[in-house]
């Protein structure tokens, strides 16, 4: 048994799960349908996939080495989630608006997010994170085998990581769904979403103007 390759799953299990931007996104999408929720989990193992994929080609180490690179990354993450994050404010004061109209004025429900855009925020969310390339460049290594050849081993971890995040999100993207029926409750669902829109945009901001993550 590779003890080396249990230790490595219980770690980036452990990553994985960690809540973040990409957690939040794919909790609210979920809130939406289950289509979105699942989409949004497939993204963001896309997302990991171009991390894990930098990492093994070496390129990971180039963009750590190149701070003007990185804070470009790290800017451009952090304006991306800052976004996410107002879009959700600004929907919930929106919801709160249309819900105090008179029933004839108010507006049909607003239409949950679709495939392609639910994808594309869980991959954009994931792939401009700016600590993923420093995590994967200085956790890889660490699992290698001495004596075995890097290239194989580090894709197989690479795949392993990806595997476990399409596994984990897309487990919670169906709790959210199996969960919908009392978490889309009006209140319930702008608590949740309100709450989204705080932790996102608190999280783009410290990105955007925190220090050089190194």
């Amino acid at each position: 048994m590779d003890a080396q390759l249990i230790a490595f799953t219980g770690v980036a299990a452990g990553m994985v799960a960690l809540p973040g931007a990409d957690f939040t996104v794919v909790v609210r999408n979920a809130l939406a349908s289950r289509t979105a929720g699942l989409a949004t989990a497939l993204g963001v193992a896309g997302g990991l996939l171009v991390h894990t994929a930098l990492a093994v080609a070496g390129l990971a180490a180039v963009l750590v080495t190149m701070p003007v690179l990185f804070r470009t990354v790290q800017l451009l993450g952090g304006a991306y989630v800052l976004y996410l994050g107002i879009s959700a404010l600004y929907a919930i004061r929106r919801r709160v608006s249309e819900e105090g109209r008179a029933p004839e004025q108010a507006p049909g429900p607003e239409e949950p997010a679709g495939f392609g855009r639910a994808l594309r925020q869980g991959f954009l969310t994931n792939a401009l994170n700016p600590k993923a390339p420093v995590l994967f460049l200085s956790l890889l290594p660490q699992f290698v085998p001495d004596g075995q050849p890097p290239l194989p081993r580090t894709l197989l971890l690479a795949a392993l990581v990806v595997a476990l995040a399409l596994v984990w999100f897309s487990a919670l993207a169906l709790l959210v769904d199996r969960l919908g029926r009392w978490l889309r409750r009006p209140r319930t669902a702008r608590a949740i979403e309100g709450g989204s829109g705080v932790a996102l945009t608190g999280l783009g901001l410290a990105l955007v103007t925190g220090p050089l993550l190194r």
